[in-house]
């Protein structure tokens, strides 16, 4: 390459390097109310904190998601899926440091009702759970001596069953996980905790993904992400809690947009992850518990997933593609969620 060309590419590149992203133009609101906390519907406005604003707790990471919140810790662990590792955040100092790593690519997270931390892990293609001591216990890694495709979230009933979703993601490429064929369709489990049991609780659903239970538990809610448009889907929870039965769309992401993890509120509502790579679109969509669109959270990238810590579970975390963001909000999450 002559000098000309070395210039004109140095130039080239100088002019990239200038263009800031959207991630690195976001800042706060100047303003209270939040702008970006979008009222939809009236209802929605009782769940606004006035004088609350989107806060960045975090950035660099290349694909955030499974937050939970350990409430006797006061801090939040996720997951940053490519980069095999685990994350923390503290609320007291504001530190961010590493939480586990390497992670087996760990995505969703959540903890059982004793406390300890259960972990979708992509790599190892299993569900485990860490004990008090650190020691790593499996919940399931096989289903009838077939190995799991990738587990990606999770939830804990209060009669300590683990439900899980397992869609194919990790073994698409190296990028989350490894490239393997799948053994198994793309089924949701429920893991019985007084037997070590596993059962496929729904085999209906084109690629689950996120899940959450009503706060009665009455019902459980899955994302169905192999599908376009996605769609929410809801299930009555029966049998003593131990089937799924009258499957129907609460939800269909139309015209466009891609639901991912959500959390629900004591009042029934559903705070998804939403994006689609364009303004608008970009945050966390909340949902009634009939399926209404009643209000939106706008962000700069698109939000993987969310849940509700601090001290009154009032504090909505979001995990947003390479960063964490938080926003107070006037409800609290359900126990467990």
């Amino acid at each position: 390459m002559n000098r000309r060309d070395l210039l004109a590419a140095g130039g080239a590149l100088t002019a990239l390097a200038s263009i800031p992203s959207a991630r690195a133009q976001w800042e706060p609101s100047q303003r209270y109310p939040d702008p970006r906390i979008r009222i939809l519907d009236p209802s929605f406005a009782k769940y606004r904190v006035t004088a609350s604003k989107v806060e960045r707790l975090a950035d660099g990471m290349r694909w955030a998601e499974g937050p939970v919140w350990f409430g006797d810790g006061r801090y939040l662990v996720w997951s940053d899926i490519p980069n095999n590792r685990m994350m923390r955040w503290d609320e007291e100092s504001g530190a961010v440091s590493v939480f586990r790593s390497p992670s087996n690519f760990a995505n969703g997270n959540t903890r059982d009702r004793q406390g300890r931390l259960l972990t979708c892990e992509h790599d190892s293609r299993r569900v485990t759970r860490t004990e008090y001591d650190g020691s790593i216990t499996v919940i399931a890694d096989r289903f009838e001596e077939k190995r799991l495709n990738s587990p990606n979230d999770l939830v804990c009933r209060s009669d300590n069953s683990i439900w899980f979703t397992d869609p194919p993601y990790g073994i698409l490429g190296y990028y989350e996980g490894h490239p393997a064929e799948p053994e198994l369709s793309t089924n949701v489990y429920r893991w019985d905790a007084a037997t070590g049991k596993l059962t496929v609780v729904a085999d209906d659903i084109a690629r689950p993904n996120g899940l959450a239970f009503s706060p009665d538990e009455s019902v459980l809610y899955i994302v169905e992400s192999g599908i376009t448009p996605r769609v929410i889907r809801a299930y009555d929870v029966v049998d003593q809690g131990t089937r799924l039965a009258n499957p129907r769309a609460l939800i269909t992401a139309e015209p466009k947009g891609t639901p991912d993890g959500f959390r629900v509120d004591v009042d029934g509502n559903l705070w998804a992850g939403w994006g689609m790579g364009e303004e608008g679109l970009d945050g966390v969509s909340i949902f009634n518990p009939s399926g209404g669109l009643i209000g939106r959270i706008d962000l700069p990238e698109r939000c993987a997933n969310v849940c509700f810590g601090g001290r009154h579970r009032n504090r909505l975390f979001m995990c947003a593609s390479t960063s964490l963001y938080s926003l107070f909000v006037n409800t609290q999450g359900v126990a467990g969620g």
